[in-house]
């Protein structure tokens, strides 16, 4: 072992035992600054967005200055709820396939973030699939980068962090179906948000990653996660989110979800006006 994977090492083993995670990619997908931050979040807000009730959103992940108005257009039109159950895909590879973090702090330089212990551990208790497991959420972007845009919403919020490393649909469906059991025995679902975050089509042509993505949101739209993964099977739809969207869709109809709506989208290209290889970003809310 290398210096350099020691250092790596030893930090996730001192950030286990505190159970606090830090920011990572704070200076890189946004500012590391709160001043700076909030100005970044603010600059994207439409003033006449009236939040609503909701069962769960999508959101993206990428860079502010790609998909945070994508992001921030389509939370501000949410009720944010004390709860959020936030769900994304594992780019690293560390840790388990179904990974959910049950106790500790999320910090960003918007503050820090309290894990829902009572309820993560409800969570994982009665699910057949999921495992505590830090480790997989220690230098995973796809569910910090949604934080601060919650809090610049909303101050005082718990999480429960979840990420997935493997796209089995039926087991991913389960686990849906398992979160919403919980929510529904505990009788919280009026205080309970889900957000799944996914970027959509990844590095393809502009025309081809809209063509592609249509045919992904419209899945979604329709509630059927189903759909979505044979379509994204079929035409090699490279959604990164795919696992989490699962869930949520699963969860969201258990919870008695019937309806969805695109509030944005729009790729890479439209900031950099280089439409040869582009990434796709929606933000939608199921209600």
């Amino acid at each position: 072992m290398n210096e350099k994977e020691k250092n790596k090492e030893d930090h996730g083993s001192q950030m286990e035992q505190l159970k606090i995670r830090k920011s990572i990619v704070a200076g890189q997908f946004y500012p590391s600054q709160k001043a700076q931050l909030t100005q970044q979040i603010a600059s994207f807000v439409q003033k006449k967005s009236v939040p609503e009730e909701a069962i769960a959103c999508i959101l993206p992940h990428a860079g502010y200055i790609y998909s945070g108005k994508v992001a921030v257009q389509t939370i501000s039109q949410v009720k944010i709820k004390n709860k959020i159950i936030l769900l994304g895909p594992n780019h690293t590879g560390y840790g388990k396939n179904f990974s959910i973090m049950t106790e500790g702090i999320w910090q960003t330089p918007m503050g820090e973030v309290k894990i829902d212990t009572n309820l993560a551990e409800a969570i994982l208790k009665h699910s057949h699939y999921l495992k505590d497991d830090f480790l997989a959420h220690l230098y995973e972007h796809s569910l910090e980068v949604e934080l601060p845009i919650l809090q610049y919403f909303k101050t005082e919020f718990e999480i429960v962090p979840l990420v997935f490393l493997s796209e089995e649909v039926d087991i991913l469906k389960e686990i849906g179906k398992e979160i919403a059991s919980v929510i529904k025995d505990l009788g919280i679902k009026d205080s309970i948000l889900l957000v799944a975050s996914s970027d959509m089509t990844h590095y393809e042509p502009q025309a081809e990653a809209e063509r592609k993505d249509k045919i992904a949101i419209e899945a979604i739209l329709n509630l059927d996660e189903d759909k979505l993964n044979k379509e994204a099977e079929a035409l090699n739809i490279t959604m990164c989110g795919i696992a989490p969207v699962t869930v949520v869709l699963s969860a969201s109809k258990a919870l008695g979800a019937k309806s969805a709506r695109l509030v944005a989208y729009q790729t890479s290209g439209d900031l950099t006006g280089d439409y040869d290889s582009v990434v796709g970003y929606a933000g939608i809310i199921i209600s």
